[in-house]
C-alpha cells in the first residue's frame, strides 16, 4: 500500500478530541464455550449429540434450548457460506460472524435485520419467511442468540465520526480500499460496501469501527494509526454516501410444479468434459437451453433469491430442502444442472447429493449465476421458471 499524504496527517489535535474505543459490558463471553461446542457438536452427532453435551455440562434451562436451537439453524443455513464455526470465507466473500472485532461493533437488531432482509443482489439471500424463507420471529431470534454467543470481548464503545469530506476520502479509497472492496463498494475479494440493506443498518460509527480497528485474523487491516481521524471520518462519508433507499418487496414463495424437465422431448445437452468432474461453463448451458435440449436446472438459492430472478425453466431447489425435493426429479440420465450466487457452495452441495443418491449426470453452473446474468445470459423475473422467450 502506498504511504498517505501529509494532508491526511495534519490533524493531531483532531484526533486529541476523538472519544477513545472503550470495552462496556460483556455481552456474553461465558456463553463462548457453549456455542463453540454446540457447534462441534452439530458438525459430528447432530442436535441429539449437542443436546446430551449441553445436559452434562449444565441443566437445559430455557436459555440453553433457545441457544441449542439457534444451533441447528446455523449448522442448516448459515455454516455452508459462513463456516462450521462462524471463521467466514468458507463460500466466496461470506464474512467472519464469529470475529470478535465485527461482534462487539454490531448490535442483536444489525444481525436479525441482516438474516432476515439479505443483501440482495449479492450471495447472502433473505431468510426471514415474510421473504420466501425458512425462519419466523422465534428462529431468527435464536439465531442472532447463538450467534452472539461467540462474543467474547466486552462490546465496543463507538466513535461517532466528524463531518468527512467525500472528495478526499474517494481519493484514500481508490488507492487503499478498492482493490478488494471494488471502484464502487460492489465487493472483489471483500464485502460489498454499497449494497443497500447493509448501509440502512450499519450506522455511521460502526463504518467507522470497522475501518478503524478492521478484523483481525481476516485480510481487512486496522488503519488506526495508518490513517488519520479525519481520514476515517473523509471515508466513513464517502460509504455512507452509497447510500439508497431499500426495495420494498413482497415476496410470493415458487413453488415447484409439475414439470421440471425442461424441452422433454429434446436431445440431450452435449457438454465437455466437466472441470475437475463438476462444472459446466456457462456458455455450454446457455447453448444446451437455446438448443432446445432436455435438462432439468435448479435453482439451489432461498426463495427470495429465485424470485429477484433466474435462468429460464430453473425450478426452485434451495440447498437447504433438496432431500425433499430429490424425489421428483428424473433419475432416468436426464442432465440436472445445480446453480447458487456463492458460486459453488449450496450448487455444490445439491449436486453432492444428487450424487450420493445415485443421479448419473450431474453437474454445477460454473460460475454462478451472477455472472450468468453480468455476462447477458437470459434471466426471468418472478415466482414462475419461465422460459427463455420471456428472459430479458
Amino acid at each position: 500500500m502506498s504511504d498517505e499524504p501529509q494532508h491526511e496527517k495534519e490533524d493531531a489535535s483532531r484526533e486529541a478530541e476523538q472519544a477513545p474505543i472503550e470495552p462496556s459490558r460483556s455481552r456474553s463471553s461465558a456463553l463462548r464455550p457453549l456455542g463453540a461446542a454446540l457447534v462441534a457438536a452439530l458438525g459430528v452427532g447432530g442436535i441429539a449429540a449437542s443436546l446430551a453435551h449441553c445436559t452434562r455440562a449444565r441443566p437445559v434451562d430455557a436459555r440453553s434450548a433457545e441457544l441449542i436451537a439457534g444451533a441447528a439453524h446455523y449448522e442448516e443455513y448459515c455454516a455452508l457460506c459462513h463456516g462450521a464455526e462462524g471463521e467466514g470465507y468458507a463460500a466466496d466473500n461470506a464474512n467472519a460472524l464469529a470475529n470478535q472485532d465485527f461482534l462487539v461493533s454490531v448490535s442483536d437488531e444489525f444481525l436479525r435485520v441482516n438474516i432476515a432482509e439479505g443483501h440482495p443482489g449479492t450471495p447472502m439471500a433473505a431468510y426471514h419467511e415474510s421473504r420466501g424463507g425458512p425462519l419466523d420471529d422465534v428462529k431468527l431470534a435464536n439465531l442472532v442468540a447463538f450467534i452472539r454467543g461467540w462474543q467474547e470481548e466486552p462490546t465496543a464503545s463507538l466513535t461517532e465520526p466528524g463531518e468527512g469530506d467525500i472528495e478526499r476520502g474517494a481519493e484514500v479509497y481508490s488507492r487503499r480500499c478498492a482493490s478488494c472492496h471494488g471502484d464502487e463498494g460492489q465487493g472483489v475479494s471483500a464485502v460489498s460496501l454499497n449494497n443497500p440493506q447493509f448501509l440502512a443498518t450499519a450506522s455511521d460509527a460502526q463504518i467507522r469501527y470497522a475501518i478503524s480497528e478492521g478484523r483481525r485474523g481476516t485480510p481487512m487491516p486496522a488503519f488506526a494509526g495508518d490513517l488519520s481521524p479525519r481520514t476515517l471520518d473523509d471515508l466513513t462519508a464517502l460509504i455512507r454516501s452509497w447510500e439508497r433507499d431499500t426495495e420494498e418487496r413482497e415476496i410470493v414463495a415458487p413453488e415447484m410444479g409439475p414439470d421440471l424437465v425442461i424441452h422433454p422431448d429434446g436431445e440431450a445437452p452435449e457438454f465437455s468434459e466437466l472441470r475437475e468432474g463438476r462444472y459446466v461453463p456457462s456458455t455450454e448451458v446457455a447453448a444446451a437451453l437455446e438448443q432446445g435440449r432436455r435438462l432439468v436446472i435448479l435453482d439451489a438459492r432461498p426463495p427470495s433469491d429465485y424470485v429477484m430472478f433466474h435462468i429460464p425453466g430453473a425450478v426452485p431447489a434451495p440447498y437447504y430442502e433438496i432431500e425433499e425435493l430429490a424425489a421428483r426429479i428424473p433419475k432416468d440420465g436426464t442432465w440436472v444442472i445445480a446453480y447458487c450466487a456463492c458460486p459453488h457452495a449450496a450448487s455444490g452441495r445439491v449436486m453432492d447429493y444428487l450424487r450420493d443418491e445415485g443421479f448419473p449426470n450431474t453437474a454445477v453452473l460454473d460460475e454462478g449465476v451472477l455472472v450468468w446474468r453480468d455476462e447477458g445470459f437470459p434471466i426471468v423475473e418472478g415466482e414462475e421458471p419461465g422460459e427463455v422467450a420471456d428472459a430479458e
